[in-house]
């Protein structure tokens, strides 16, 4: 699922380069990173990008060696729910007992081995059983950012490597003295946004909760989908699939992600992956600094000098310049509406 709005990330992402599209930490955008994990696990015939059409060229520029029909425009913004009933009904129309997996393209996870690993038991799972599966990640710190999940029983299929437990349920981003009683209580994980299951496990949720979802894969075309997809995909509730399906699904199970797991949410992401002087400055292109603490700094062509501040962030681009608190790095998305067309 490759989407997005290119907010958080800005001035270096943009609408039609969204965070997934950006070299962040390597010459390897998140997207390729991505697609290149999945590749240790599956082939890449079986691959397919769902993005839009402002982002669609960029995604095929950085995965040359994906074929045409791999990558999918949806023809409007209407969320994760319509973006996994069509990701559903592609894999369904070429293998019905087909166990489907979509996976952000902006996370980091640099594990791969152990993410192939448990994939691969998860989907096993999803294949044998009538139940959506999902991955958490298991709290280290009280957050506020991410949605949770409250893990169950274990399950008879649990390994040490791979941990299934039944989900209880699923709560929204919590406030903070909330976030505090669910890393004590050890029994709730963050939830990655990475499902599992077959189309008929799908379908059956669906009819019961979101008919029209349904309705929208059995009625797919196996063939020249085109026409359809440009009729009947903006009609589709504009809804993510956690509210759609997840949290009231019959039978969801969570599996322990036992990988490294970074959403990439903002820039204060960069520091704990990039390298940082002795004064706690994350620093990439050319920098200079005097007396300065814990800014973060990425020169893209002319020079940055920082003098005497501290918790900054500065990206400079050819046509743009931001700088912005870290405390204050989750508004940055707020600018978008602000800003000039050519910039966005």
């Amino acid at each position: 699922m490759a989407g997005g709005s290119g907010e958080r990330f800005w001035p270096l992402s943009r609408i039609a380069k969204p965070k997934h599209l950006v070299a962040l930490l390597s010459e390897m955008t998140l997207l390729e990173d991505t697609v290149k994990r999945v590749e240790h696990t599956l082939p890449s015939s079986h691959i397919f990008v769902l993005t839009n059409a402002a982002q669609i060229d960029g995604c095929r520029a950085v995965l040359p060696h994906l074929k045409a029909h791999q990558f999918i425009a949806e023809p409007a913004k209407r969320d994760t729910a319509p973006a996994c009933a069509l990701g559903t009904a592609l894999v369904r129309n070429l293998d019905p007992d087909a166990v489907v997996v979509f996976l952000p393209a902006d996370a980091l996870i640099k594990d791969a081995a152990t993410f192939g690993a448990q994939l691969k038991a998860a989907a096993a799972l999803a294949s044998k059983h009538d139940t959506i599966v999902t991955f958490g990640i298991r709290p280290n710190q009280p957050s506020t950012r991410f949605g949770y999940l409250q893990a169950g029983a274990a399950l008879p299929e649990s390994t040490a490597n791979c941990p299934f437990f039944a989900v209880e349920k699923f709560v929204e981003k919590p406030d903070a003295p909330t976030a505090e009683k669910y890393l004590k209580s050890g029994k709730f994980f963050w939830n990655a946004g990475i499902f599992l299951w077959r189309s008929g496990t799908f379908l059956k949720e669906a009819k019961r909760l979101k008919p029209e979802l349904a309705e929208f894969v059995e009625e797919f075309p196996k063939k020249d989908f085109e026409a359809y997809l440009s009729e009947k995909f903006a009609a589709l509730p504009k809804i993510s699939v956690d509210y759609a399906i997840m949290e009231k699904a019959s039978h969801v199970t969570v599996a322990e992600a036992r990988f490294d797991w970074d959403d990439m949410g903002s820039w204060t992401a960069l520091p704990a992956h990039l390298p940082a002087d002795e004064h706690g400055n994350t620093l990439r292109g050319t920098v200079a600094t005097h007396n300065s603490k814990n800014n973060i700094a990425l020169s893209h062509g002319r020079l940055i000098a920082l003098c005497g501040v501290s918790d900054l962030i500065v990206v400079e681009t050819n046509d743009t310049i931001l700088v912005c608190h870290r405390d204050a790095a989750e508004q940055i998305k707020h600018l978008q509406p602000k800003l000039p067309d050519k910039v966005r």
